[in-house]
């Protein structure tokens, strides 16, 4: 090729371009408002915003129930929950007069004496305004087991993305000449004091498809990330690749993973300045390392050394056989009929693991090793409830576990390295449950399997369908819903004469793999026919109508509530649609989307678009059914769910002549907000706008002068 024929190269590549933008507007007349920060894009979202503020805000509700959130959200009653460093225990908080909040630390017998006296490590508010900047804590990676140095890592307005800066733990400050990693979706790890394992965006095509690192390098302090040397790379088209420094008080073990898609995995030892491959099935999961023992969680079987190892199964393998190529493998735990692990987590000499049984309810256990054979112990809990592992230490055998029901407030427990538990915190009771029951049921999906779901309700509620009703789903990634106590909820919602029930559908993880695996891909529709069946035996049961049932979900589950809502627009009177992934043909191409093509398909594949197509919410609305007005959430900071999807949604809906409600938070990341105020705020007009369309006995407000000025949190100025 001549230097003259180049001008009219890049001149046909425009045309070219231009072409192409052309044809994609002209299938998609909204592709606009993907246009993130774009002054047109942001017009439009000021304008939904301020509509929807000004019915909602005007519910008799709305300002109460923002008050009790936001008093809830910022109580001094809440659980302050624990880090095990050392003799030390660190907390982040936000509350009053820590909007952004504050990083803190106490003394770890002052903590469980329930009298802890916090000394300051990081002002986040104090940092914003010196700085200018919307920062957001996204947690801190320390050095042990000393402590004395720490990578903080902060988001700009909530976004998955952070900029990495070193922090000296004992003259709390930011390190002179420290380690900085300048804002990306970055993964670190100290291999030791003076060296990083990293992977972040280190230019020309070091990063995905799907936005994360693919190569690692380690990187020695005083010289230049330039020269930092590569340790592994990984494909354009993997989903990221990543290192995770184990520090045990035996040694220190290196693991590298290749992430190919969301659900399989290559995993690398690095030894002695080499990397080997560990033997083991693509989608399993390695949970940690203990005593020499890498902990794998199963999600499929796997036949090894003539046996089959169950999925859904907690096994232990030998490190150092894997190393050699063999498999030395004990099953810690192996799944039954209706359960899953739904939690793992290690201390010096025990492996905890807690366990989802039936839907209902959870059992903790602990897994002890003596360096020849492994026996199990149960652990004694509070009742029957929802147990999580809140804080381990791999340096003792001490640890924290919080204990709840839906009608039971959290507690925290302390548990000692002789065994002995202590109530460290229980919350107040947020709102009056006495008068409420919690009920178990199962409803029939299309293909006949049985799908468990939960009820809180009043005790003498009628079941003559006259009930508000606030169903909840999630069903993907084998995410687990599980019974639990919402203070917001039954304040906002529960004391105002609703009722609250969480589905169990497949796609979720309730019932371990198999039960997420149901739903995979061309299987997607089992999630949503689980989620309608639920949803049609409530009305069956009398405890709603279709007129007085809603629903709700966030991220996949807004997806969930998109599709429930275009396939079955008869059956809801409400449609709370958070943070959505919506347009399933091109959700592989926005931010984080590529890499959940292992959950839903490729849309750029004729065959995978064949399925994905028929329940697209995107391209199943049409202008001639009648809908629910959906109430679309989401936030302009989100860096993992493009606002896309429910910009244009919404867009879509009205176009066909179909009203919504939309408010998009301008911060907050995935979720709903940064400060409590904001969340406070969603929250007050989310319940408002579910009192509003699901009950009878409260007049519908008057839609507030068009011209009147109006202030919510988006507009607020953190720095002032």
């Amino acid at each position: 090729m001549t230097p003259r024929m180049l001008p009219k190269l890049v001149t046909m590549t425009a045309l070219f371009s231009n072409l192409a933008a052309a044809a994609d507007e002209a299938e998609d007349p909204f592709l606009w408002l993907e246009s993130i920060d774009g002054t047109r894009a942001m017009e439009w979202v000021e304008a939904h915003n301020q509509a929807t503020i000004r019915e909602l805000a005007l519910h008799p509700d709305f300002e109460a129930i923002r008050a009790r959130c936001l008093e809830i959200l910022d109580s001094e009653e809440r659980i302050a929950y624990p880090s095990i460093r050392g003799t030390m225990i660190y907390n982040f908080w936000q509350g009053a007069g820590a909007e952004r909040g504050v990083w803190r630390r106490s003394r770890q017998a002052a903590y469980l004496s329930g009298e802890p006296r916090w000394e300051t490590v990081l002002d986040i508010d104090a940092l914003a305004r010196a700085e200018q900047e919307q920062w957001v804590f996204k947690g801190a990676q320390m050095l042990d087991p000393e402590y004395e140095l720490c990578l903080v890592q902060l988001s700009r307005g909530g976004s998955d993305a952070v900029e990495v800066r070193e922090f000296d733990l004992v003259g709390k400050s930011f390190s002179t000449n420290g380690f900085f990693l300048p804002e990306s979706k970055t993964r670190v790890a100290w291999l030791d004091r003076d060296t990083l394992l990293v992977g972040t965006d280190f230019g020309a095509d070091s990063m995905t498809d799907s936005g994360y690192p693919r190569i690692v390098k380690r990187w020695r302090r005083g010289t230049p990330i330039e020269e930092a040397e590569t340790l592994f790379e990984g494909r354009k088209t993997d989903v990221g690749a990543g290192a995770t420094v184990y520090r045990n008080p035996e040694r220190t073990y290196v693991m590298l993973d290749r992430s190919i898609t969301f659900y399989q995995s290559e995993y690398f030892a690095y030894e002695s300045g080499r990397l080997v491959r560990l033997d083991l099935p693509a989608d399993a999961a390695v949970a940690g390392i203990f005593k020499g023992q890498v902990l794998v969680e199963l999600k499929s079987d796997w036949a090894v050394d003539g046996r089959t190892l169950p999925s859904g199964a907690l096994v232990a393998a030998g490190y150092a056989p894997l190393m050699e190529g063999r498999h030395d493998l004990c099953v810690l735990h192996a799944p039954e009929r209706r359960s899953s692990l739904a939690g793992i987590a290690t201390t010096l000499n025990q492996v905890l693991a807690t366990v989802y049984v039936n839907g209902q309810y959870d059992r903790l256990q602990r897994f002890l090793f003596d360096g020849q054979e492994w026996r199990v112990e149960p652990v004694s809990l509070p009742g029957t409830g929802t147990v999580s592992i809140v804080a381990t230490d791999d340096y003792s055998d001490r640890y924290f576990f919080a204990y709840e029901s839906p009608l039971t407030p959290r507690s925290l427990y302390h548990v000692a390295d002789d065994g002995g538990r202590s109530l460290v915190k229980s919350l107040p009771a947020y709102f009056d449950a006495a008068g409420f029951a919690v009920e178990f049921h199962e409803a029939t999906s299309k293909d006949g399997v049985r799908i468990p779901y939960s009820v809180v309700i009043a005790r003498d509620a009628k079941r003559d369908g006259s009930n508000p009703t606030l169903l909840y789903g999630y069903g993907g990634f084998e995410v687990s819903l599980r019974p639990h106590y919402s203070p917001t909820m039954g304040s906002a919602w529960l004391e105002r004469g609703g009722v609250y029930a969480m589905a169990h559908i497949r796609g979720g993880g309730e019932f371990g793999p198999a039960w997420h695996q149901a739903a995979k891909k061309e299987n997607r529709q089992r999630a949503f026919d689980d989620f309608i069946a639920v949803s049609e035996d409530l009305v069956a049961r009398g405890i709603c109508s279709r007129r007085t049932l809603g629903i709700m979900g966030g991220s996949n589950g807004g997806l969930l509530v998109g599709v429930a809502a275009t396939q079955r627009p008869d059956l809801y009177g409400a449609v709370v649609c958070a943070v959505p992934l919506l347009d399933m043909k091109r959700f592989n191409k926005l931010l984080a989307g590529a890499s959940w093509m292992g959950e839903y398909g490729n849309p750029d594949l004729p065959e995978e678009w064949a399925y994905l197509s028929k329940y697209s919410p995107y391209h199943q609305v049409a202008g001639e059914r009648s809908y629910p007005r959906i109430f679309f959430t989401t936030t302009t900071r989100d860096d993992r769910v493009h606002p896309g999807h429910a910009r244009k949604m919404a867009a879509r809906m009205e176009s066909m002549g179909h009203p919504v409600f939309y408010y998009e938070n301008t911060e907050g990341g995935h979720g709903s907000g940064v400060t409590n105020g904001q969340r406070a705020y969603v929250q007050g007009l989310t319940y408002a706008y579910l009192l509003t369309t699901l009950r009878q006995d409260v007049p519908r407000p008057e839609t507030q002068d068009a011209d009147a000025p109006l202030v919510h949190p988006g507009d607020s100025n953190p720095m002032e």
